[in-house]
């Protein structure tokens, strides 16, 4: 039975954190303003200004929604201080426009008028902003990271030298070291520090550093592994963690490659789908299509016009395009997008799109880049081809070369595609064999992890992808 740890789902205790921590800074910057504001409008300072109330809650709890959709609660967060403040002032930008535009013209949001919520707003970016560069990023406040120690030195645990490089993905935990082990094929650990002990210094190494956690990544295990050492430390509640959960928790994907057969077995997820929770889905997934269509019919008709335009009529080509996609259970259906190539794209054979893809036409990379393409994908969700979130469905010819290639690769075809999903999030564009393999890691995270929640979480990022033109 593998070794394992207690997941903390999607949810982790930092980002609670981080959630009630910036609520405490949104309510200080709305209290600042206002004492600002009043004192300016009566020319009477109020420390108690009338802030306790449910729009103030209201209010701050709008701003964190959008700091979420724009990925500002993901703790690996990829970005350099100044993407940092670019993300916030996006998401203060959207919370006034909301709040000034919409909110104080049809209701009474008291304490807010036009000039305190402009004057809050403000205030909000610059405190947001010091607090996630400095304070969050020095480690104060409780975001202290892990200390922890990898056994192994071989292929195994080079996976985490080699793809765990970044500070942003170290940001929960401090590596000491690898501990060399009888079990390594060849030690191709070469940056980091690599220790030889025996069981007894192995010991003392753990509990004079103050060791929280122990990953276990030996290339082979059977008759290899310090087994009195790693029971006190389970006795002495120092976390023992298989290096595949290790990575699935810190990355947010699962590393088919490491896959074996017990693993999955015991390892908790995978949750099997019933009548009721499909019958759920649907209604959400279809009520959502509805919705959309509503709102975006007039960019619909706009786009097919423009697609038209551009070469339509030249060509005689239609403003949509289908393809067959696999779908769950491997079932083939008809998918229909937007055109966003030249009607001749595909006369060498089937392709990925890449990005920069010379095939693209003039307009197709830009509805490409916001995702507009994918609107006529609607009527599939209505079909119950698709839902908003799954794995992207590919074409056939795609997945049966893939199904060969790629461990645990059929397994993504579980659950309904989506027009959104876990692999478009965290991974960027690619259309190699080695981008498939890291996008299916993705995949198997997310149906095993899968849930209401979670789709309402990617829906809600996946507005990053929209705002910021990450569309692939």
């Amino acid at each position: 039975m593998p070794l394992s740890y207690s997941h903390h789902a999607h949810v982790h205790a930092k980002t609670r954190k981080l959630f009630f921590l910036d609520f405490a800074v949104l309510f200080i910057a709305v209290w600042i303003g206002s004492v600002a504001y009043l004192s300016v409008e009566t020319e009477q300072v109020r420390l108690l200004p009338d802030i306790f109330r449910v729009e103030v809650v209201l209010f701050i709890l709008l701003q964190q929604l959008i700091l979420l959709s724009l990925g500002l609660y993901e703790l690996r967060l990829r970005e350099s201080s100044r993407g940092i403040f670019r993300r916030i002032l996006v998401a203060v930008g959207l919370s006034y426009f909301l709040v000034d535009v919409i909110v104080l013209n049809i209701f009474q949001f008291e304490p807010f008028d036009h000039y305190s919520v402009a004057l809050i707003s403000s205030i909000s970016l610059i405190l947001l902003t010091l607090f996630r560069v400095i304070v969050y990023d020095s480690q104060w406040l409780g975001f202290v990271k892990r200390r922890c120690i990898v056994l192994g030195t071989g292929e195994r645990a080079s996976i985490i030298e080699q793809r765990m490089r970044r500070k942003a993905d170290r940001r929960d935990f401090e590596l000491l070291g690898f501990v060399a082990q009888p079990g390594d094929k060849e030690r191709l650990i070469r940056r980091e520090k690599v220790y030889e002990f025996d069981e007894e210094a192995l010991t003392s190494f753990v509990i004079e550093n103050g060791v929280e956690e122990v990953v276990i990544a030996c290339d082979q295990r059977r008759n290899t592994m310090p087994m009195d050492a790693l029971f006190n430390f389970k006795i002495r509640g120092i976390q023992i963690t298989d290096i595949i959960d290790f990575i699935e928790r810190e990355t947010g994907q699962i590393a088919v490659t490491l896959i074996y057969p017990s693993w999955v077995i015991y390892s908790n997820g995978f949750r099997s789908s019933n009548h009721f929770r499909e019958s759920v889905d649907y209604f959400f997934n279809a009520g959502l299509a509805l919705f959309i269509l509503l709102l975006t019919w007039p960019i619909i008709l706009l786009t097919a016009l423009c697609i038209y335009l551009d070469d339509g009529r030249k060509t005689g080509a239609s403003v949509l395009y289908t393809q067959e996609r696999v779908g769950e259970n491997g079932r083939v259906f008809s998918i229909r997008k937007f055109r966003s190539m030249r009607p001749d794209a595909e006369k060498d054979g089937a392709r990925f799109a890449s990005e920069n893809d010379d095939r693209t036409t003039r307009i197709g990379h830009f509805l490409r880049k916001y995702r507009i393409d994918e609107l006529p994908q609607l009527f599939n969700i209505l079909r119950g081809d698709m839902g908003f979130v799954g794995p992207r469905p590919e074409r056939p010819e795609f997945v049966k070369k893939y199904i060969g290639l790629i461990p645990y690769y059929a397994q993504r075809h579980y659950v309904k595609p989506g027009l959104a999903g876990w692999a478009q999030l965290k991974y960027p564009y690619g259309s190699t064999d080695e981008d498939t393999l890291e996008k299916v890691k993705f995949d198997l995270y997310y149906i095993k992890h899968r849930s209401i929640m979670f789709d309402i979480l990617i829906l809600i990022r996946t507005l990053e992808v929209i705002v910021f033109g990450k569309g692939r």
